[in-house]
């Protein structure tokens, strides 16, 4: 284990509800949403800690945690003979604290009692729902070198991004001067910064803060235990007041980052990896990403024309043509069918060939896409059934609606987990 194994924890935090990313998050927590075809939100910043050197853990989950807790039981397993570990802290009632997380800082306060007997100096605080790929080890020596209390990650974004986040300016040394919780756009002329010329030509003058912190773990305590025990979340309370009292250093990092924060940016940083040179390298010798290694079969194509499309393994595929599109393991797709710009999540099982064969009895759809489908703009959940002659034709021209078995967000159409979509069926 390197230095920053053994100085460092982290922190991921598993996000509220994730209303913002309904259906999705109906029956799963955000960081357990299937991304790619074949991983969960949650391995990107355990991936990132393990290619950073940093081995040691703890999930905070809230909501819907079942599916998450089950992921990272049967993914994350290290030789007896290592100190890694990554450790679920479920929200849980006790005698002197009976509610549940309040806010990004209050479960960091809860969880503490379970983080300290390992020992470390500094704690990484992470989300469980970003896209991206940082050496955390290059922030930490950022962090030292400045002597900082707390360290900011921070993105350079334009204009147009700038009132969702919290922007921050810098003094000479890197430490932050003044901080503001998505500004207005009228008053974004006082907060621009230096970003470097690569960034300027992008636009990308405002630099925002990513949700990733590190803090010197004493500091942390206090902070939260006594001089701050009333406050509940990071980017609202802690950071904001932090700001005008300690040294609080900005680390710039400059490569792809997206908050996977509602249905749009999900579908976009899908389809986004389909792209001939992706933002996220998923090819990436050094920066692998890590999920749960399943014993699937190599994927089946026949007679079909692929374009930018990934196919995950295990899938059985004939359809006429998919293009742009993200297809998930163990995902089946019938004779004739089209598929363009579609998140297709796969299935957790395949069907024997007696389920098959009572399915076709009994007028069920099979588990999968059937025949002579046209499907477009969509999200298709996990273990989905869609039966012949099916034309789902996502866009702007659909209205925002919740159905029993669909939901329609700014033209993308998600078919909910498990939905039964009858032959004919025209969204």
């Amino acid at each position: 284990m390197s230095n920053i194994g053994k100085e460092m924890l982290a922190v991921i935090l598993g996000g509220g509800a994730g209303t913002r990313l309904y259906p999705l998050t109906a029956s799963r927590s955000k960081p357990a949403v299937p991304i790619a075809g074949k991983y969960r939100l949650v391995d990107i910043p355990i991936s990132n800690c393990l290619n950073s050197g940093i081995g040691r853990m703890f999930v905070l989950t809230q909501f819907n945690s079942a599916s998450l807790n089950r992921h990272i039981k049967n993914t994350y397993h290290f030789s007896a003979f290592s100190s890694a570990f990554v450790d679920i802290l479920a929200a849980e009632q006790t005698p002197d604290n009976p509610t549940w997380f309040q806010g990004t800082a209050d479960a960091v306060r809860q969880g503490l009692r379970h983080v300290n007997p390992f020992s470390s100096d500094y704690i990484l605080i992470l989300s469980g729902d970003q896209l991206y790929q940082m050496d955390f080890e290059a922030m930490f020596e950022n962090h030292k070198a400045t002597g900082a209390q707390i360290s900011i990650a921070t993105i350079p974004v334009a204009e147009r991004e700038a009132p969702e986040f919290g922007i921050l300016k810098t003094s000479s040394d890197g430490l932050i001067s003044s901080f503001v919780e998505k500004p207005k756009k009228e008053v974004l002329g006082d907060w621009v910064s230096d970003t470097g010329d690569a960034m300027r030509s992008k636009g990308r003058i405002y630099l925002a803060s990513m949700g990733i912190y590190i803090f010197n773990r004493q500091f942390l305590t206090e902070l939260l235990m006594t001089e701050k025990k009333d406050a509940t979340d990071f980017g609202k309370e802690i950071i904001p007041d932090s700001i005008e009292k300690y040294k609080v250093a900005s680390y710039q990092y400059d490569g792809y980052w997206t908050d996977i924060g509602n249905i749009y940016s999900f579908f976009e940083a899908n389809l986004g990896l389909t792209e001939d040179l992706p933002e996220f390298n998923l090819f990436d010798n050094d920066n692998a990403i890590y999920t749960r290694a399943r014993m699937l079969p190599p994927a089946k194509i026949s007679g079909s024309t692929l374009e930018k499309t990934l196919v995950a393994e295990g899938s059985i595929i004939h359809a006429s043509r998919i293009e742009h599109s993200v297809i998930g393991i163990r995902s089946r797709i019938g004779h004739g069918t089209t598929v363009v710009s579609c998140y297709l999540m796969g299935n957790d099982y395949y069907e024997t060939l007696d389920e098959i064969n009572n399915a076709n009895h009994t007028g069920i759809p099979l588990l999968g896409i059937g025949h002579r489908c046209y499907i477009r703009n969509a999200i298709i959940d996990k273990n989905c059934r869609i039966g012949d002659d099916v034309r789902i034709n996502g866009g702007t021209h659909l209205e925002n609606t919740d159905h029993s078995l669909y939901t329609i967000k700014d033209g993308i159409v998600v078919v909910k987990k498990g939905a039964v979509i009858p032959n004919g069926f025209v969204i």
